[in-house]
């Protein structure tokens, strides 16, 4: 199966925090600002599809741990609600937490990933609500699966990885990833305890994953944005 092409982007200060709330400050520019050049040199990149954990998906769900009324069986382990989507929001979400409405995210098809134990309710709610799923049969979200299926059955050929740290830390666990994109604002978190862009565990990802240098850009409120190959050590 031919899986999407990868790339984890990013934006951290010199520090590479990941809360922006706790960085923002410092350079002096409002969050809105920042997120501005981000997304701009998201668009300039270009994918068909982004991906998020469940944490960034609470933003756009319509609700948490909020039944749905839906019973019966359910088609697994895919369902396409919109066989002609060409652009995707994905969302893993591996107990079924999220409660969706409507099948979009500012036009991107909804498309979750979850575990096997989901139950059918959860499942029927998604496809009552035009949401499509991809099932994975084990405990935890299969990522390798999942991006076969996005790009065999929905034809997903760039993914972008705009995960939270552990997230992006296991899809780079995991050798999912092809390519790295950072943008560096001029500031400093320095927070304690702060989690960072990516997040390893205890035996992190130094011996894991090797980059090689694609380009350094300057770009706009004095940020540089790095873009990295992903290669195994």
């Amino acid at each position: 199966m031919t899986r999407p092409y990868v790339i984890c982007h990013m934006m951290s200060p010199l520090d590479g925090r990941l809360i922006v709330n706790d960085w923002a400050g410092g350079t002096g520019h409002s969050i809105d600002e920042l997120v501005n050049v981000y997304d701009y040199l998201h668009e300039k990149i270009g994918a068909d599809a982004w991906l998020s954990g469940r944490a960034t998906g609470e933003e756009f769900a319509d609700a948490v741990d909020r039944p749905y009324e839906t019973t019966g069986k359910a088609e697994r382990p895919v369902h396409i609600a919109d066989p002609d989507a060409n652009e995707f929001a994905v969302i893993v979400d591996k107990d079924g937490r999220l409660r969706w409405d409507k099948g979009d995210i500012e036009g991107a098809h909804v498309v979750v990933l979850t575990a096997r134990d989901v139950d059918d309710g959860y499942l029927a709610g998604l496809m009552q609500a035009g949401v499509s799923y991809i099932v994975s049969q084990a405990d935890a979200v299969d990522l390798k699966n999942a991006l076969d299926v996005l790009g065999e059955e929905f034809g997903v050929k760039r993914l972008m990885l705009e995960g939270g740290a552990q997230t992006n830390g296991h899809f780079l666990n995991a050798a999912l990833v092809d390519e790295v994109s950072v943008v560096v604002f001029p500031a400093i978190g320095g927070k304690s305890n702060s989690p960072a862009i990516f997040e390893g565990g205890d035996d992190g990802l130094a011996d894991r994953v090797s980059l090689t240098l694609l380009s350094v850009e300057p770009a706009d409120l004095g940020s540089v944005h790095l873009r990295y190959r992903v290669d195994r050590p």
